[in-house]
């Protein structure tokens, strides 16, 4: 039985723990946070929209693709992917098990590159980033080994 490891994340938070097999428990490898995303949107933008010419007399306000704070969540995922892309490269887990709040969820796994989603076996739409280990292992019990 190899090495788990798994992620407990939302877009201001993520926990990894890794499970080396039966009995084992989960051990915190790290914690990384992400204190941008917790900010009011109108806090992460230093500016009104930029200008540009519209059809006829006029100008339009442009407004960006995405919110600042879905910009600060992809930019969190970005960093938990680059994470697991590391640990995948230095065979240090052999499965991964993703437990994130929806839709952090979605925004995580469209960064995650190939074989990091190769290796993940389980996934579970939930926020238990203020959960003991003790009450995450209980939650998790149907998908690692305790």
């Amino acid at each position: 039985m190899g090495t788990t490891w798994i992620v407990v994340a939302n877009a201001a938070r993520a926990r990894l723990y890794e499970n080396t097999g039966i009995g084992k428990g989960l051990k915190l490898l790290s914690e990384l946070e992400h204190p941008q995303s917790r900010q009011k949107g109108s806090d992460l933008v230093a500016d009104r929209p930029g200008f540009m010419q519209s059809a006829g007399n006029g100008h339009g306000a442009r407004q960006p693709a995405i919110t600042p704070k879905q910009n600060e969540a992809e930019h969190f995922a970005q960093e938990i992917a680059h994470t697991l892309e590391a640990g995948r490269g230095q065979n240090k887990y052999e499965r991964l098990i993703l437990v994130a709040g929806s839709p952090f969820m979605g925004t995580l796994k469209a960064r995650l590159p190939d074989p990091v989603i190769g290796l993940m076996t389980d996934t579970l739409e939930k926020d238990y980033t203020n959960v003991n280990e003790r009450e995450l292992g209980s939650k998790l019990e149907h998908c690692i080994y305790l």
